[in-house]
């Protein structure tokens, strides 16, 4: 299977709808759902330990029986969608980031009993989303699968893939797009006078302006590559946090990138994004830049 939707599969009621979440994707996109499920050692044995031929047995019958019931809930929702399966030893995140590499997304829950994607500094979802080689889709158990598809925009270099993939879910969803740009005189730099005798300062609302051009260069050729797509756009003053986190209670996926605009150089995930996968309301892709834009970033704030 070369292009392929993969998911992590642990057997929690998390997991599948994570599952069913990537399967609608993988049809939709046409596709193939790769489903993974780490092997568990049972009482926390280490990987190199020797288990008796009953134990072992009992494991990898537990782990089949993960997958089967993984693929039944996908061909339920996407019914003759191509489907592989794969148990493999391990740790969740180790395997998923490998994994990574030849998908077009990885797919986890929100929580499970093996903390697939426990939203926490070091947990799994977080170690994922840092360092994946593709988008990574974290869903929140019982999110609406309707609404708009929210847009994180600062206006960075690696946020640009951040807008493509949301345009890109946006469309073959049929949903429309809310970019949301949210700044405060903190974390906007302030434009230069034009004489430069002046005061280094801005006259009342020329930031605001500034801030609504930067969205504005953000979305530039959208409308041209996306038609079918309608766009929203917000610019608005405030916490970025608090305000990306609001517009998800009605959302059916909120897009960020990894590290964006004011991020320091060597944090691979910033503190929006980390925030937004700890208390959005829905579902939420964290989206890298490519290893040129990230670079771009680094430059740009190291």
């Amino acid at each position: 299977m070369s292009r392929n939707v993969t998911v992590g599969a642990d057997g929690s009621a998390s997991s599948l709808d994570a599952v069913a979440w990537a399967a609608r994707d993988a049809e939709t996109r046409g596709l193939g759902l790769r489903v993974v499920h780490v092997l568990a050692r049972p009482l926390g044995l280490p990987l190199d330990a020797a288990l008796p031929r009953t134990i072992r047995e009992y494991v990898r019958d537990a782990a089949d029986a993960v997958v089967r019931e993984a693929a039944d809930r996908a061909r339920d929702e996407a019914p003759g969608l191509e489907i592989s399966t794969l148990v493999l030893p391990g740790e969740p995140v180790g395997v998923l980031l490998a994994q990574s590499r030849t998908a077009e997304a990885v797919v986890v829950g929100h929580v499970g009993p093996t903390q697939f994607a426990r939203p926490l500094p070091g947990g799994t979802a977080l170690g994922i989303a840092t360092r994946a080689a593709c988008p990574v889709v974290v869903v929140r158990q019982g999110a609406a699968p309707t609404g708009p598809v929210v847009l994180g925009v600062d206006g960075s270099p690696a946020g640009a893939a951040a807008v493509r993939f949301a345009f890109d879910q946006a469309s073959v969803e049929g949903a429309r797009v809310i970019a949301l740009h949210a700044w405060t005189t903190w974390n906007a730099p302030l434009p230069p006078p034009n004489d430069p005798s002046e005061a280094y300062a801005s006259a009342p609302g020329v930031l605001a302006a500034e801030e609504e051009r930067l969205l504005g260069e953000a979305l530039a050729g959208m409308r041209a590559r996306y038609p079918d797509v309608q766009v929203e756009r917000r610019s608005v003053q405030g916490p970025t946090r608090p305000t990306l986190i609001e517009a998800s209670r009605d959302a059916r996926l909120v897009v960020v990138g990894s590290r964006g605009r004011g991020g320091f150089a060597g944090l691979l995930l910033g503190s929006v994004s980390q925030a937004v996968l700890q208390h959005a309301h829905c579902t939420v892709a964290v989206v890298r830049g490519s290893p040129c834009e990230e670079r771009d970033e680094l430059r740009s704030t190291g």
